[in-house]
C-alpha cells in the first residue's frame, strides 16, 4: 500500500463511522445531549466535517465546500463564516441542529473532495509545509494524521452518544 492508498483507506473508515453514528436518527435524537454541557451527535459530526473541510482546503490550497457549495446557508447556523466548532461554548454547541440527510450530505461532499485531494499524495508530498504558523511548521503528513485522528475520535464519541440515546 502506498501513501495515497493509506489515506484513502483512513478517510473511508471515518465515513463508515460517521454513517453508523447518524443514519436513521431523527433531528431530536441527533441534537440530544447526555448532559446539558455534552456534545450532541449533530455537533460532533458537523464539527468533524468542518475541521476536515477547513484543514484539507488549507493544506491543498482550495476552497472550503462549506462556502463554495452553499452548505453554510443550508445549515443556517448563527456562527461566523469560518466557525468550525473549535472553542465553542456549551450554548453554541446546543445551537447545532440538523437532520441526518443534511449532516450526511455535507459530510459525504467533504469526504468525496478529501478522496480527490489525497488520492494522489506521494511520500514526498507528506513533507511539504502547509502551515508555518506553528513551531515546528506543520507538514502535510502531520496535518492529515491530525485530521484523521480527530475525526475518528469525534465519530467514536458520536457512536457513544447514539448508544445512550437509543437506550433512553
Amino acid at each position: 500500500m502506498n501513501s495515497a492508498g493509506l489515506l484513502v483507506d483512513s478517510f473511508g473508515r471515518i465515513q463508515e463511522a460517521v454513517r453508523e453514528a447518524v443514519e436513521g436518527l431523527t433531528e431530536d435524537e441527533l441534537a440530544a445531549r447526555v448532559d446539558p454541557d455534552a456534545n450532541s451527535i449533530a455537533w460532533l459530526v458537523w464539527h468533524l466535517t468542518r475541521i476536515q473541510d477547513d484543514h484539507l482546503a488549507g493544506a491543498f490550497d482550495t476552497d472550503q465546500l462549506w462556502d463554495a457549495d452553499g452548505w453554510r446557508e443550508r445549515f443556517g447556523l448563527p456562527f461566523g463564516k469560518r466557525a468550525t466548532g473549535y472553542g465553542q461554548t456549551s450554548a453554541e454547541v446546543g445551537k447545532v441542529r440538523a437532520p441526518a440527510d443534511l449532516l450526511l450530505g455535507y459530510y459525504d461532499a467533504v469526504h468525496a473532495r478529501s478522496l480527490d485531494l489525497v488520492g494522489s499524495v506521494t511520500n514526498a508530498d507528506l513533507g511539504r509545509v502547509v502551515d508555518s504558523a506553528w513551531d515546528p511548521p506543520v507538514t502535510l503528513g502531520v496535518r492529515l494524521v491530525s485530521v484523521i485522528a480527530e475525526d475518528l475520535q469525534h465519530a467514536g464519541q458520536a457512536a457513544f452518544v447514539r448508544g445512550v440515546v437509543e437506550r433512553r
